[in-house]
């Protein structure tokens, strides 16, 4: 039961988690561009299309992954891990995630959407763009050390 519950838990992290980090990521530079008059690579000017289908990913996606660490704590009671130190961080950091997601990061690309979607300058539109790639990046962060968390284990008495 075990491999099945962390087999659920890693590939459900890596299609969500993954391809919101992606999506996210593309989705300051994808709108401010949408911003400053149109889709320059091959979309219509004036278009948003792009942007929106790259938010629709962040939030489909971010539904989804609340089975990640549903997984992720099932997992860990079937080790019997769930009081570690690396266990209880990893939790923290994942709910520091996803709070940043739903907090800021999500509703900043709904913000840009809509200076891009009201055909705002680019000018107007490049603070939010900024701040939104700074939260981005910070989210992808918060990730990057949860993954490590979960591969290295530090103190874990059950080995690597």
């Amino acid at each position: 039961m075990t491999e099945f519950l962390l087999s659920v838990h890693v590939l459900v992290a890596i299609v969500t988690v993954g391809s919101i980090t992606v999506a996210a990521s593309m989705f300051p530079r994808v709108a401010l561009r949408a911003c400053g008059g149109g889709e320059r690579e091959g979309g219509p000017s004036g278009g948003t299309g792009t942007a929106v289908v790259l938010h629709r990913v962040c939030a489909g996606y971010a539904v989804a992954g609340v089975v990640v660490p549903v997984f992720g704590v099932a997992t860990g009671a079937q080790l019997g891990v769930l009081t570690d130190a690396w266990l209880i961080v990893s939790m923290v950091l994942t709910t520091l995630a996803a709070a940043l997601l739903g907090l800021a990061v999500l509703p900043g690309q709904r913000r840009l959407l809509a200076l891009a979607e009201g055909a705002a300058p680019e000018e107007e539109a490049r603070p939010v763009a900024s701040r939104l790639a700074m939260l981005t990046g910070v989210f992808n962060l918060l990730w990057a050390v949860v993954v490590v968390l979960m591969i290295v284990r530090p103190g874990s008495t059950t080995g690597v």
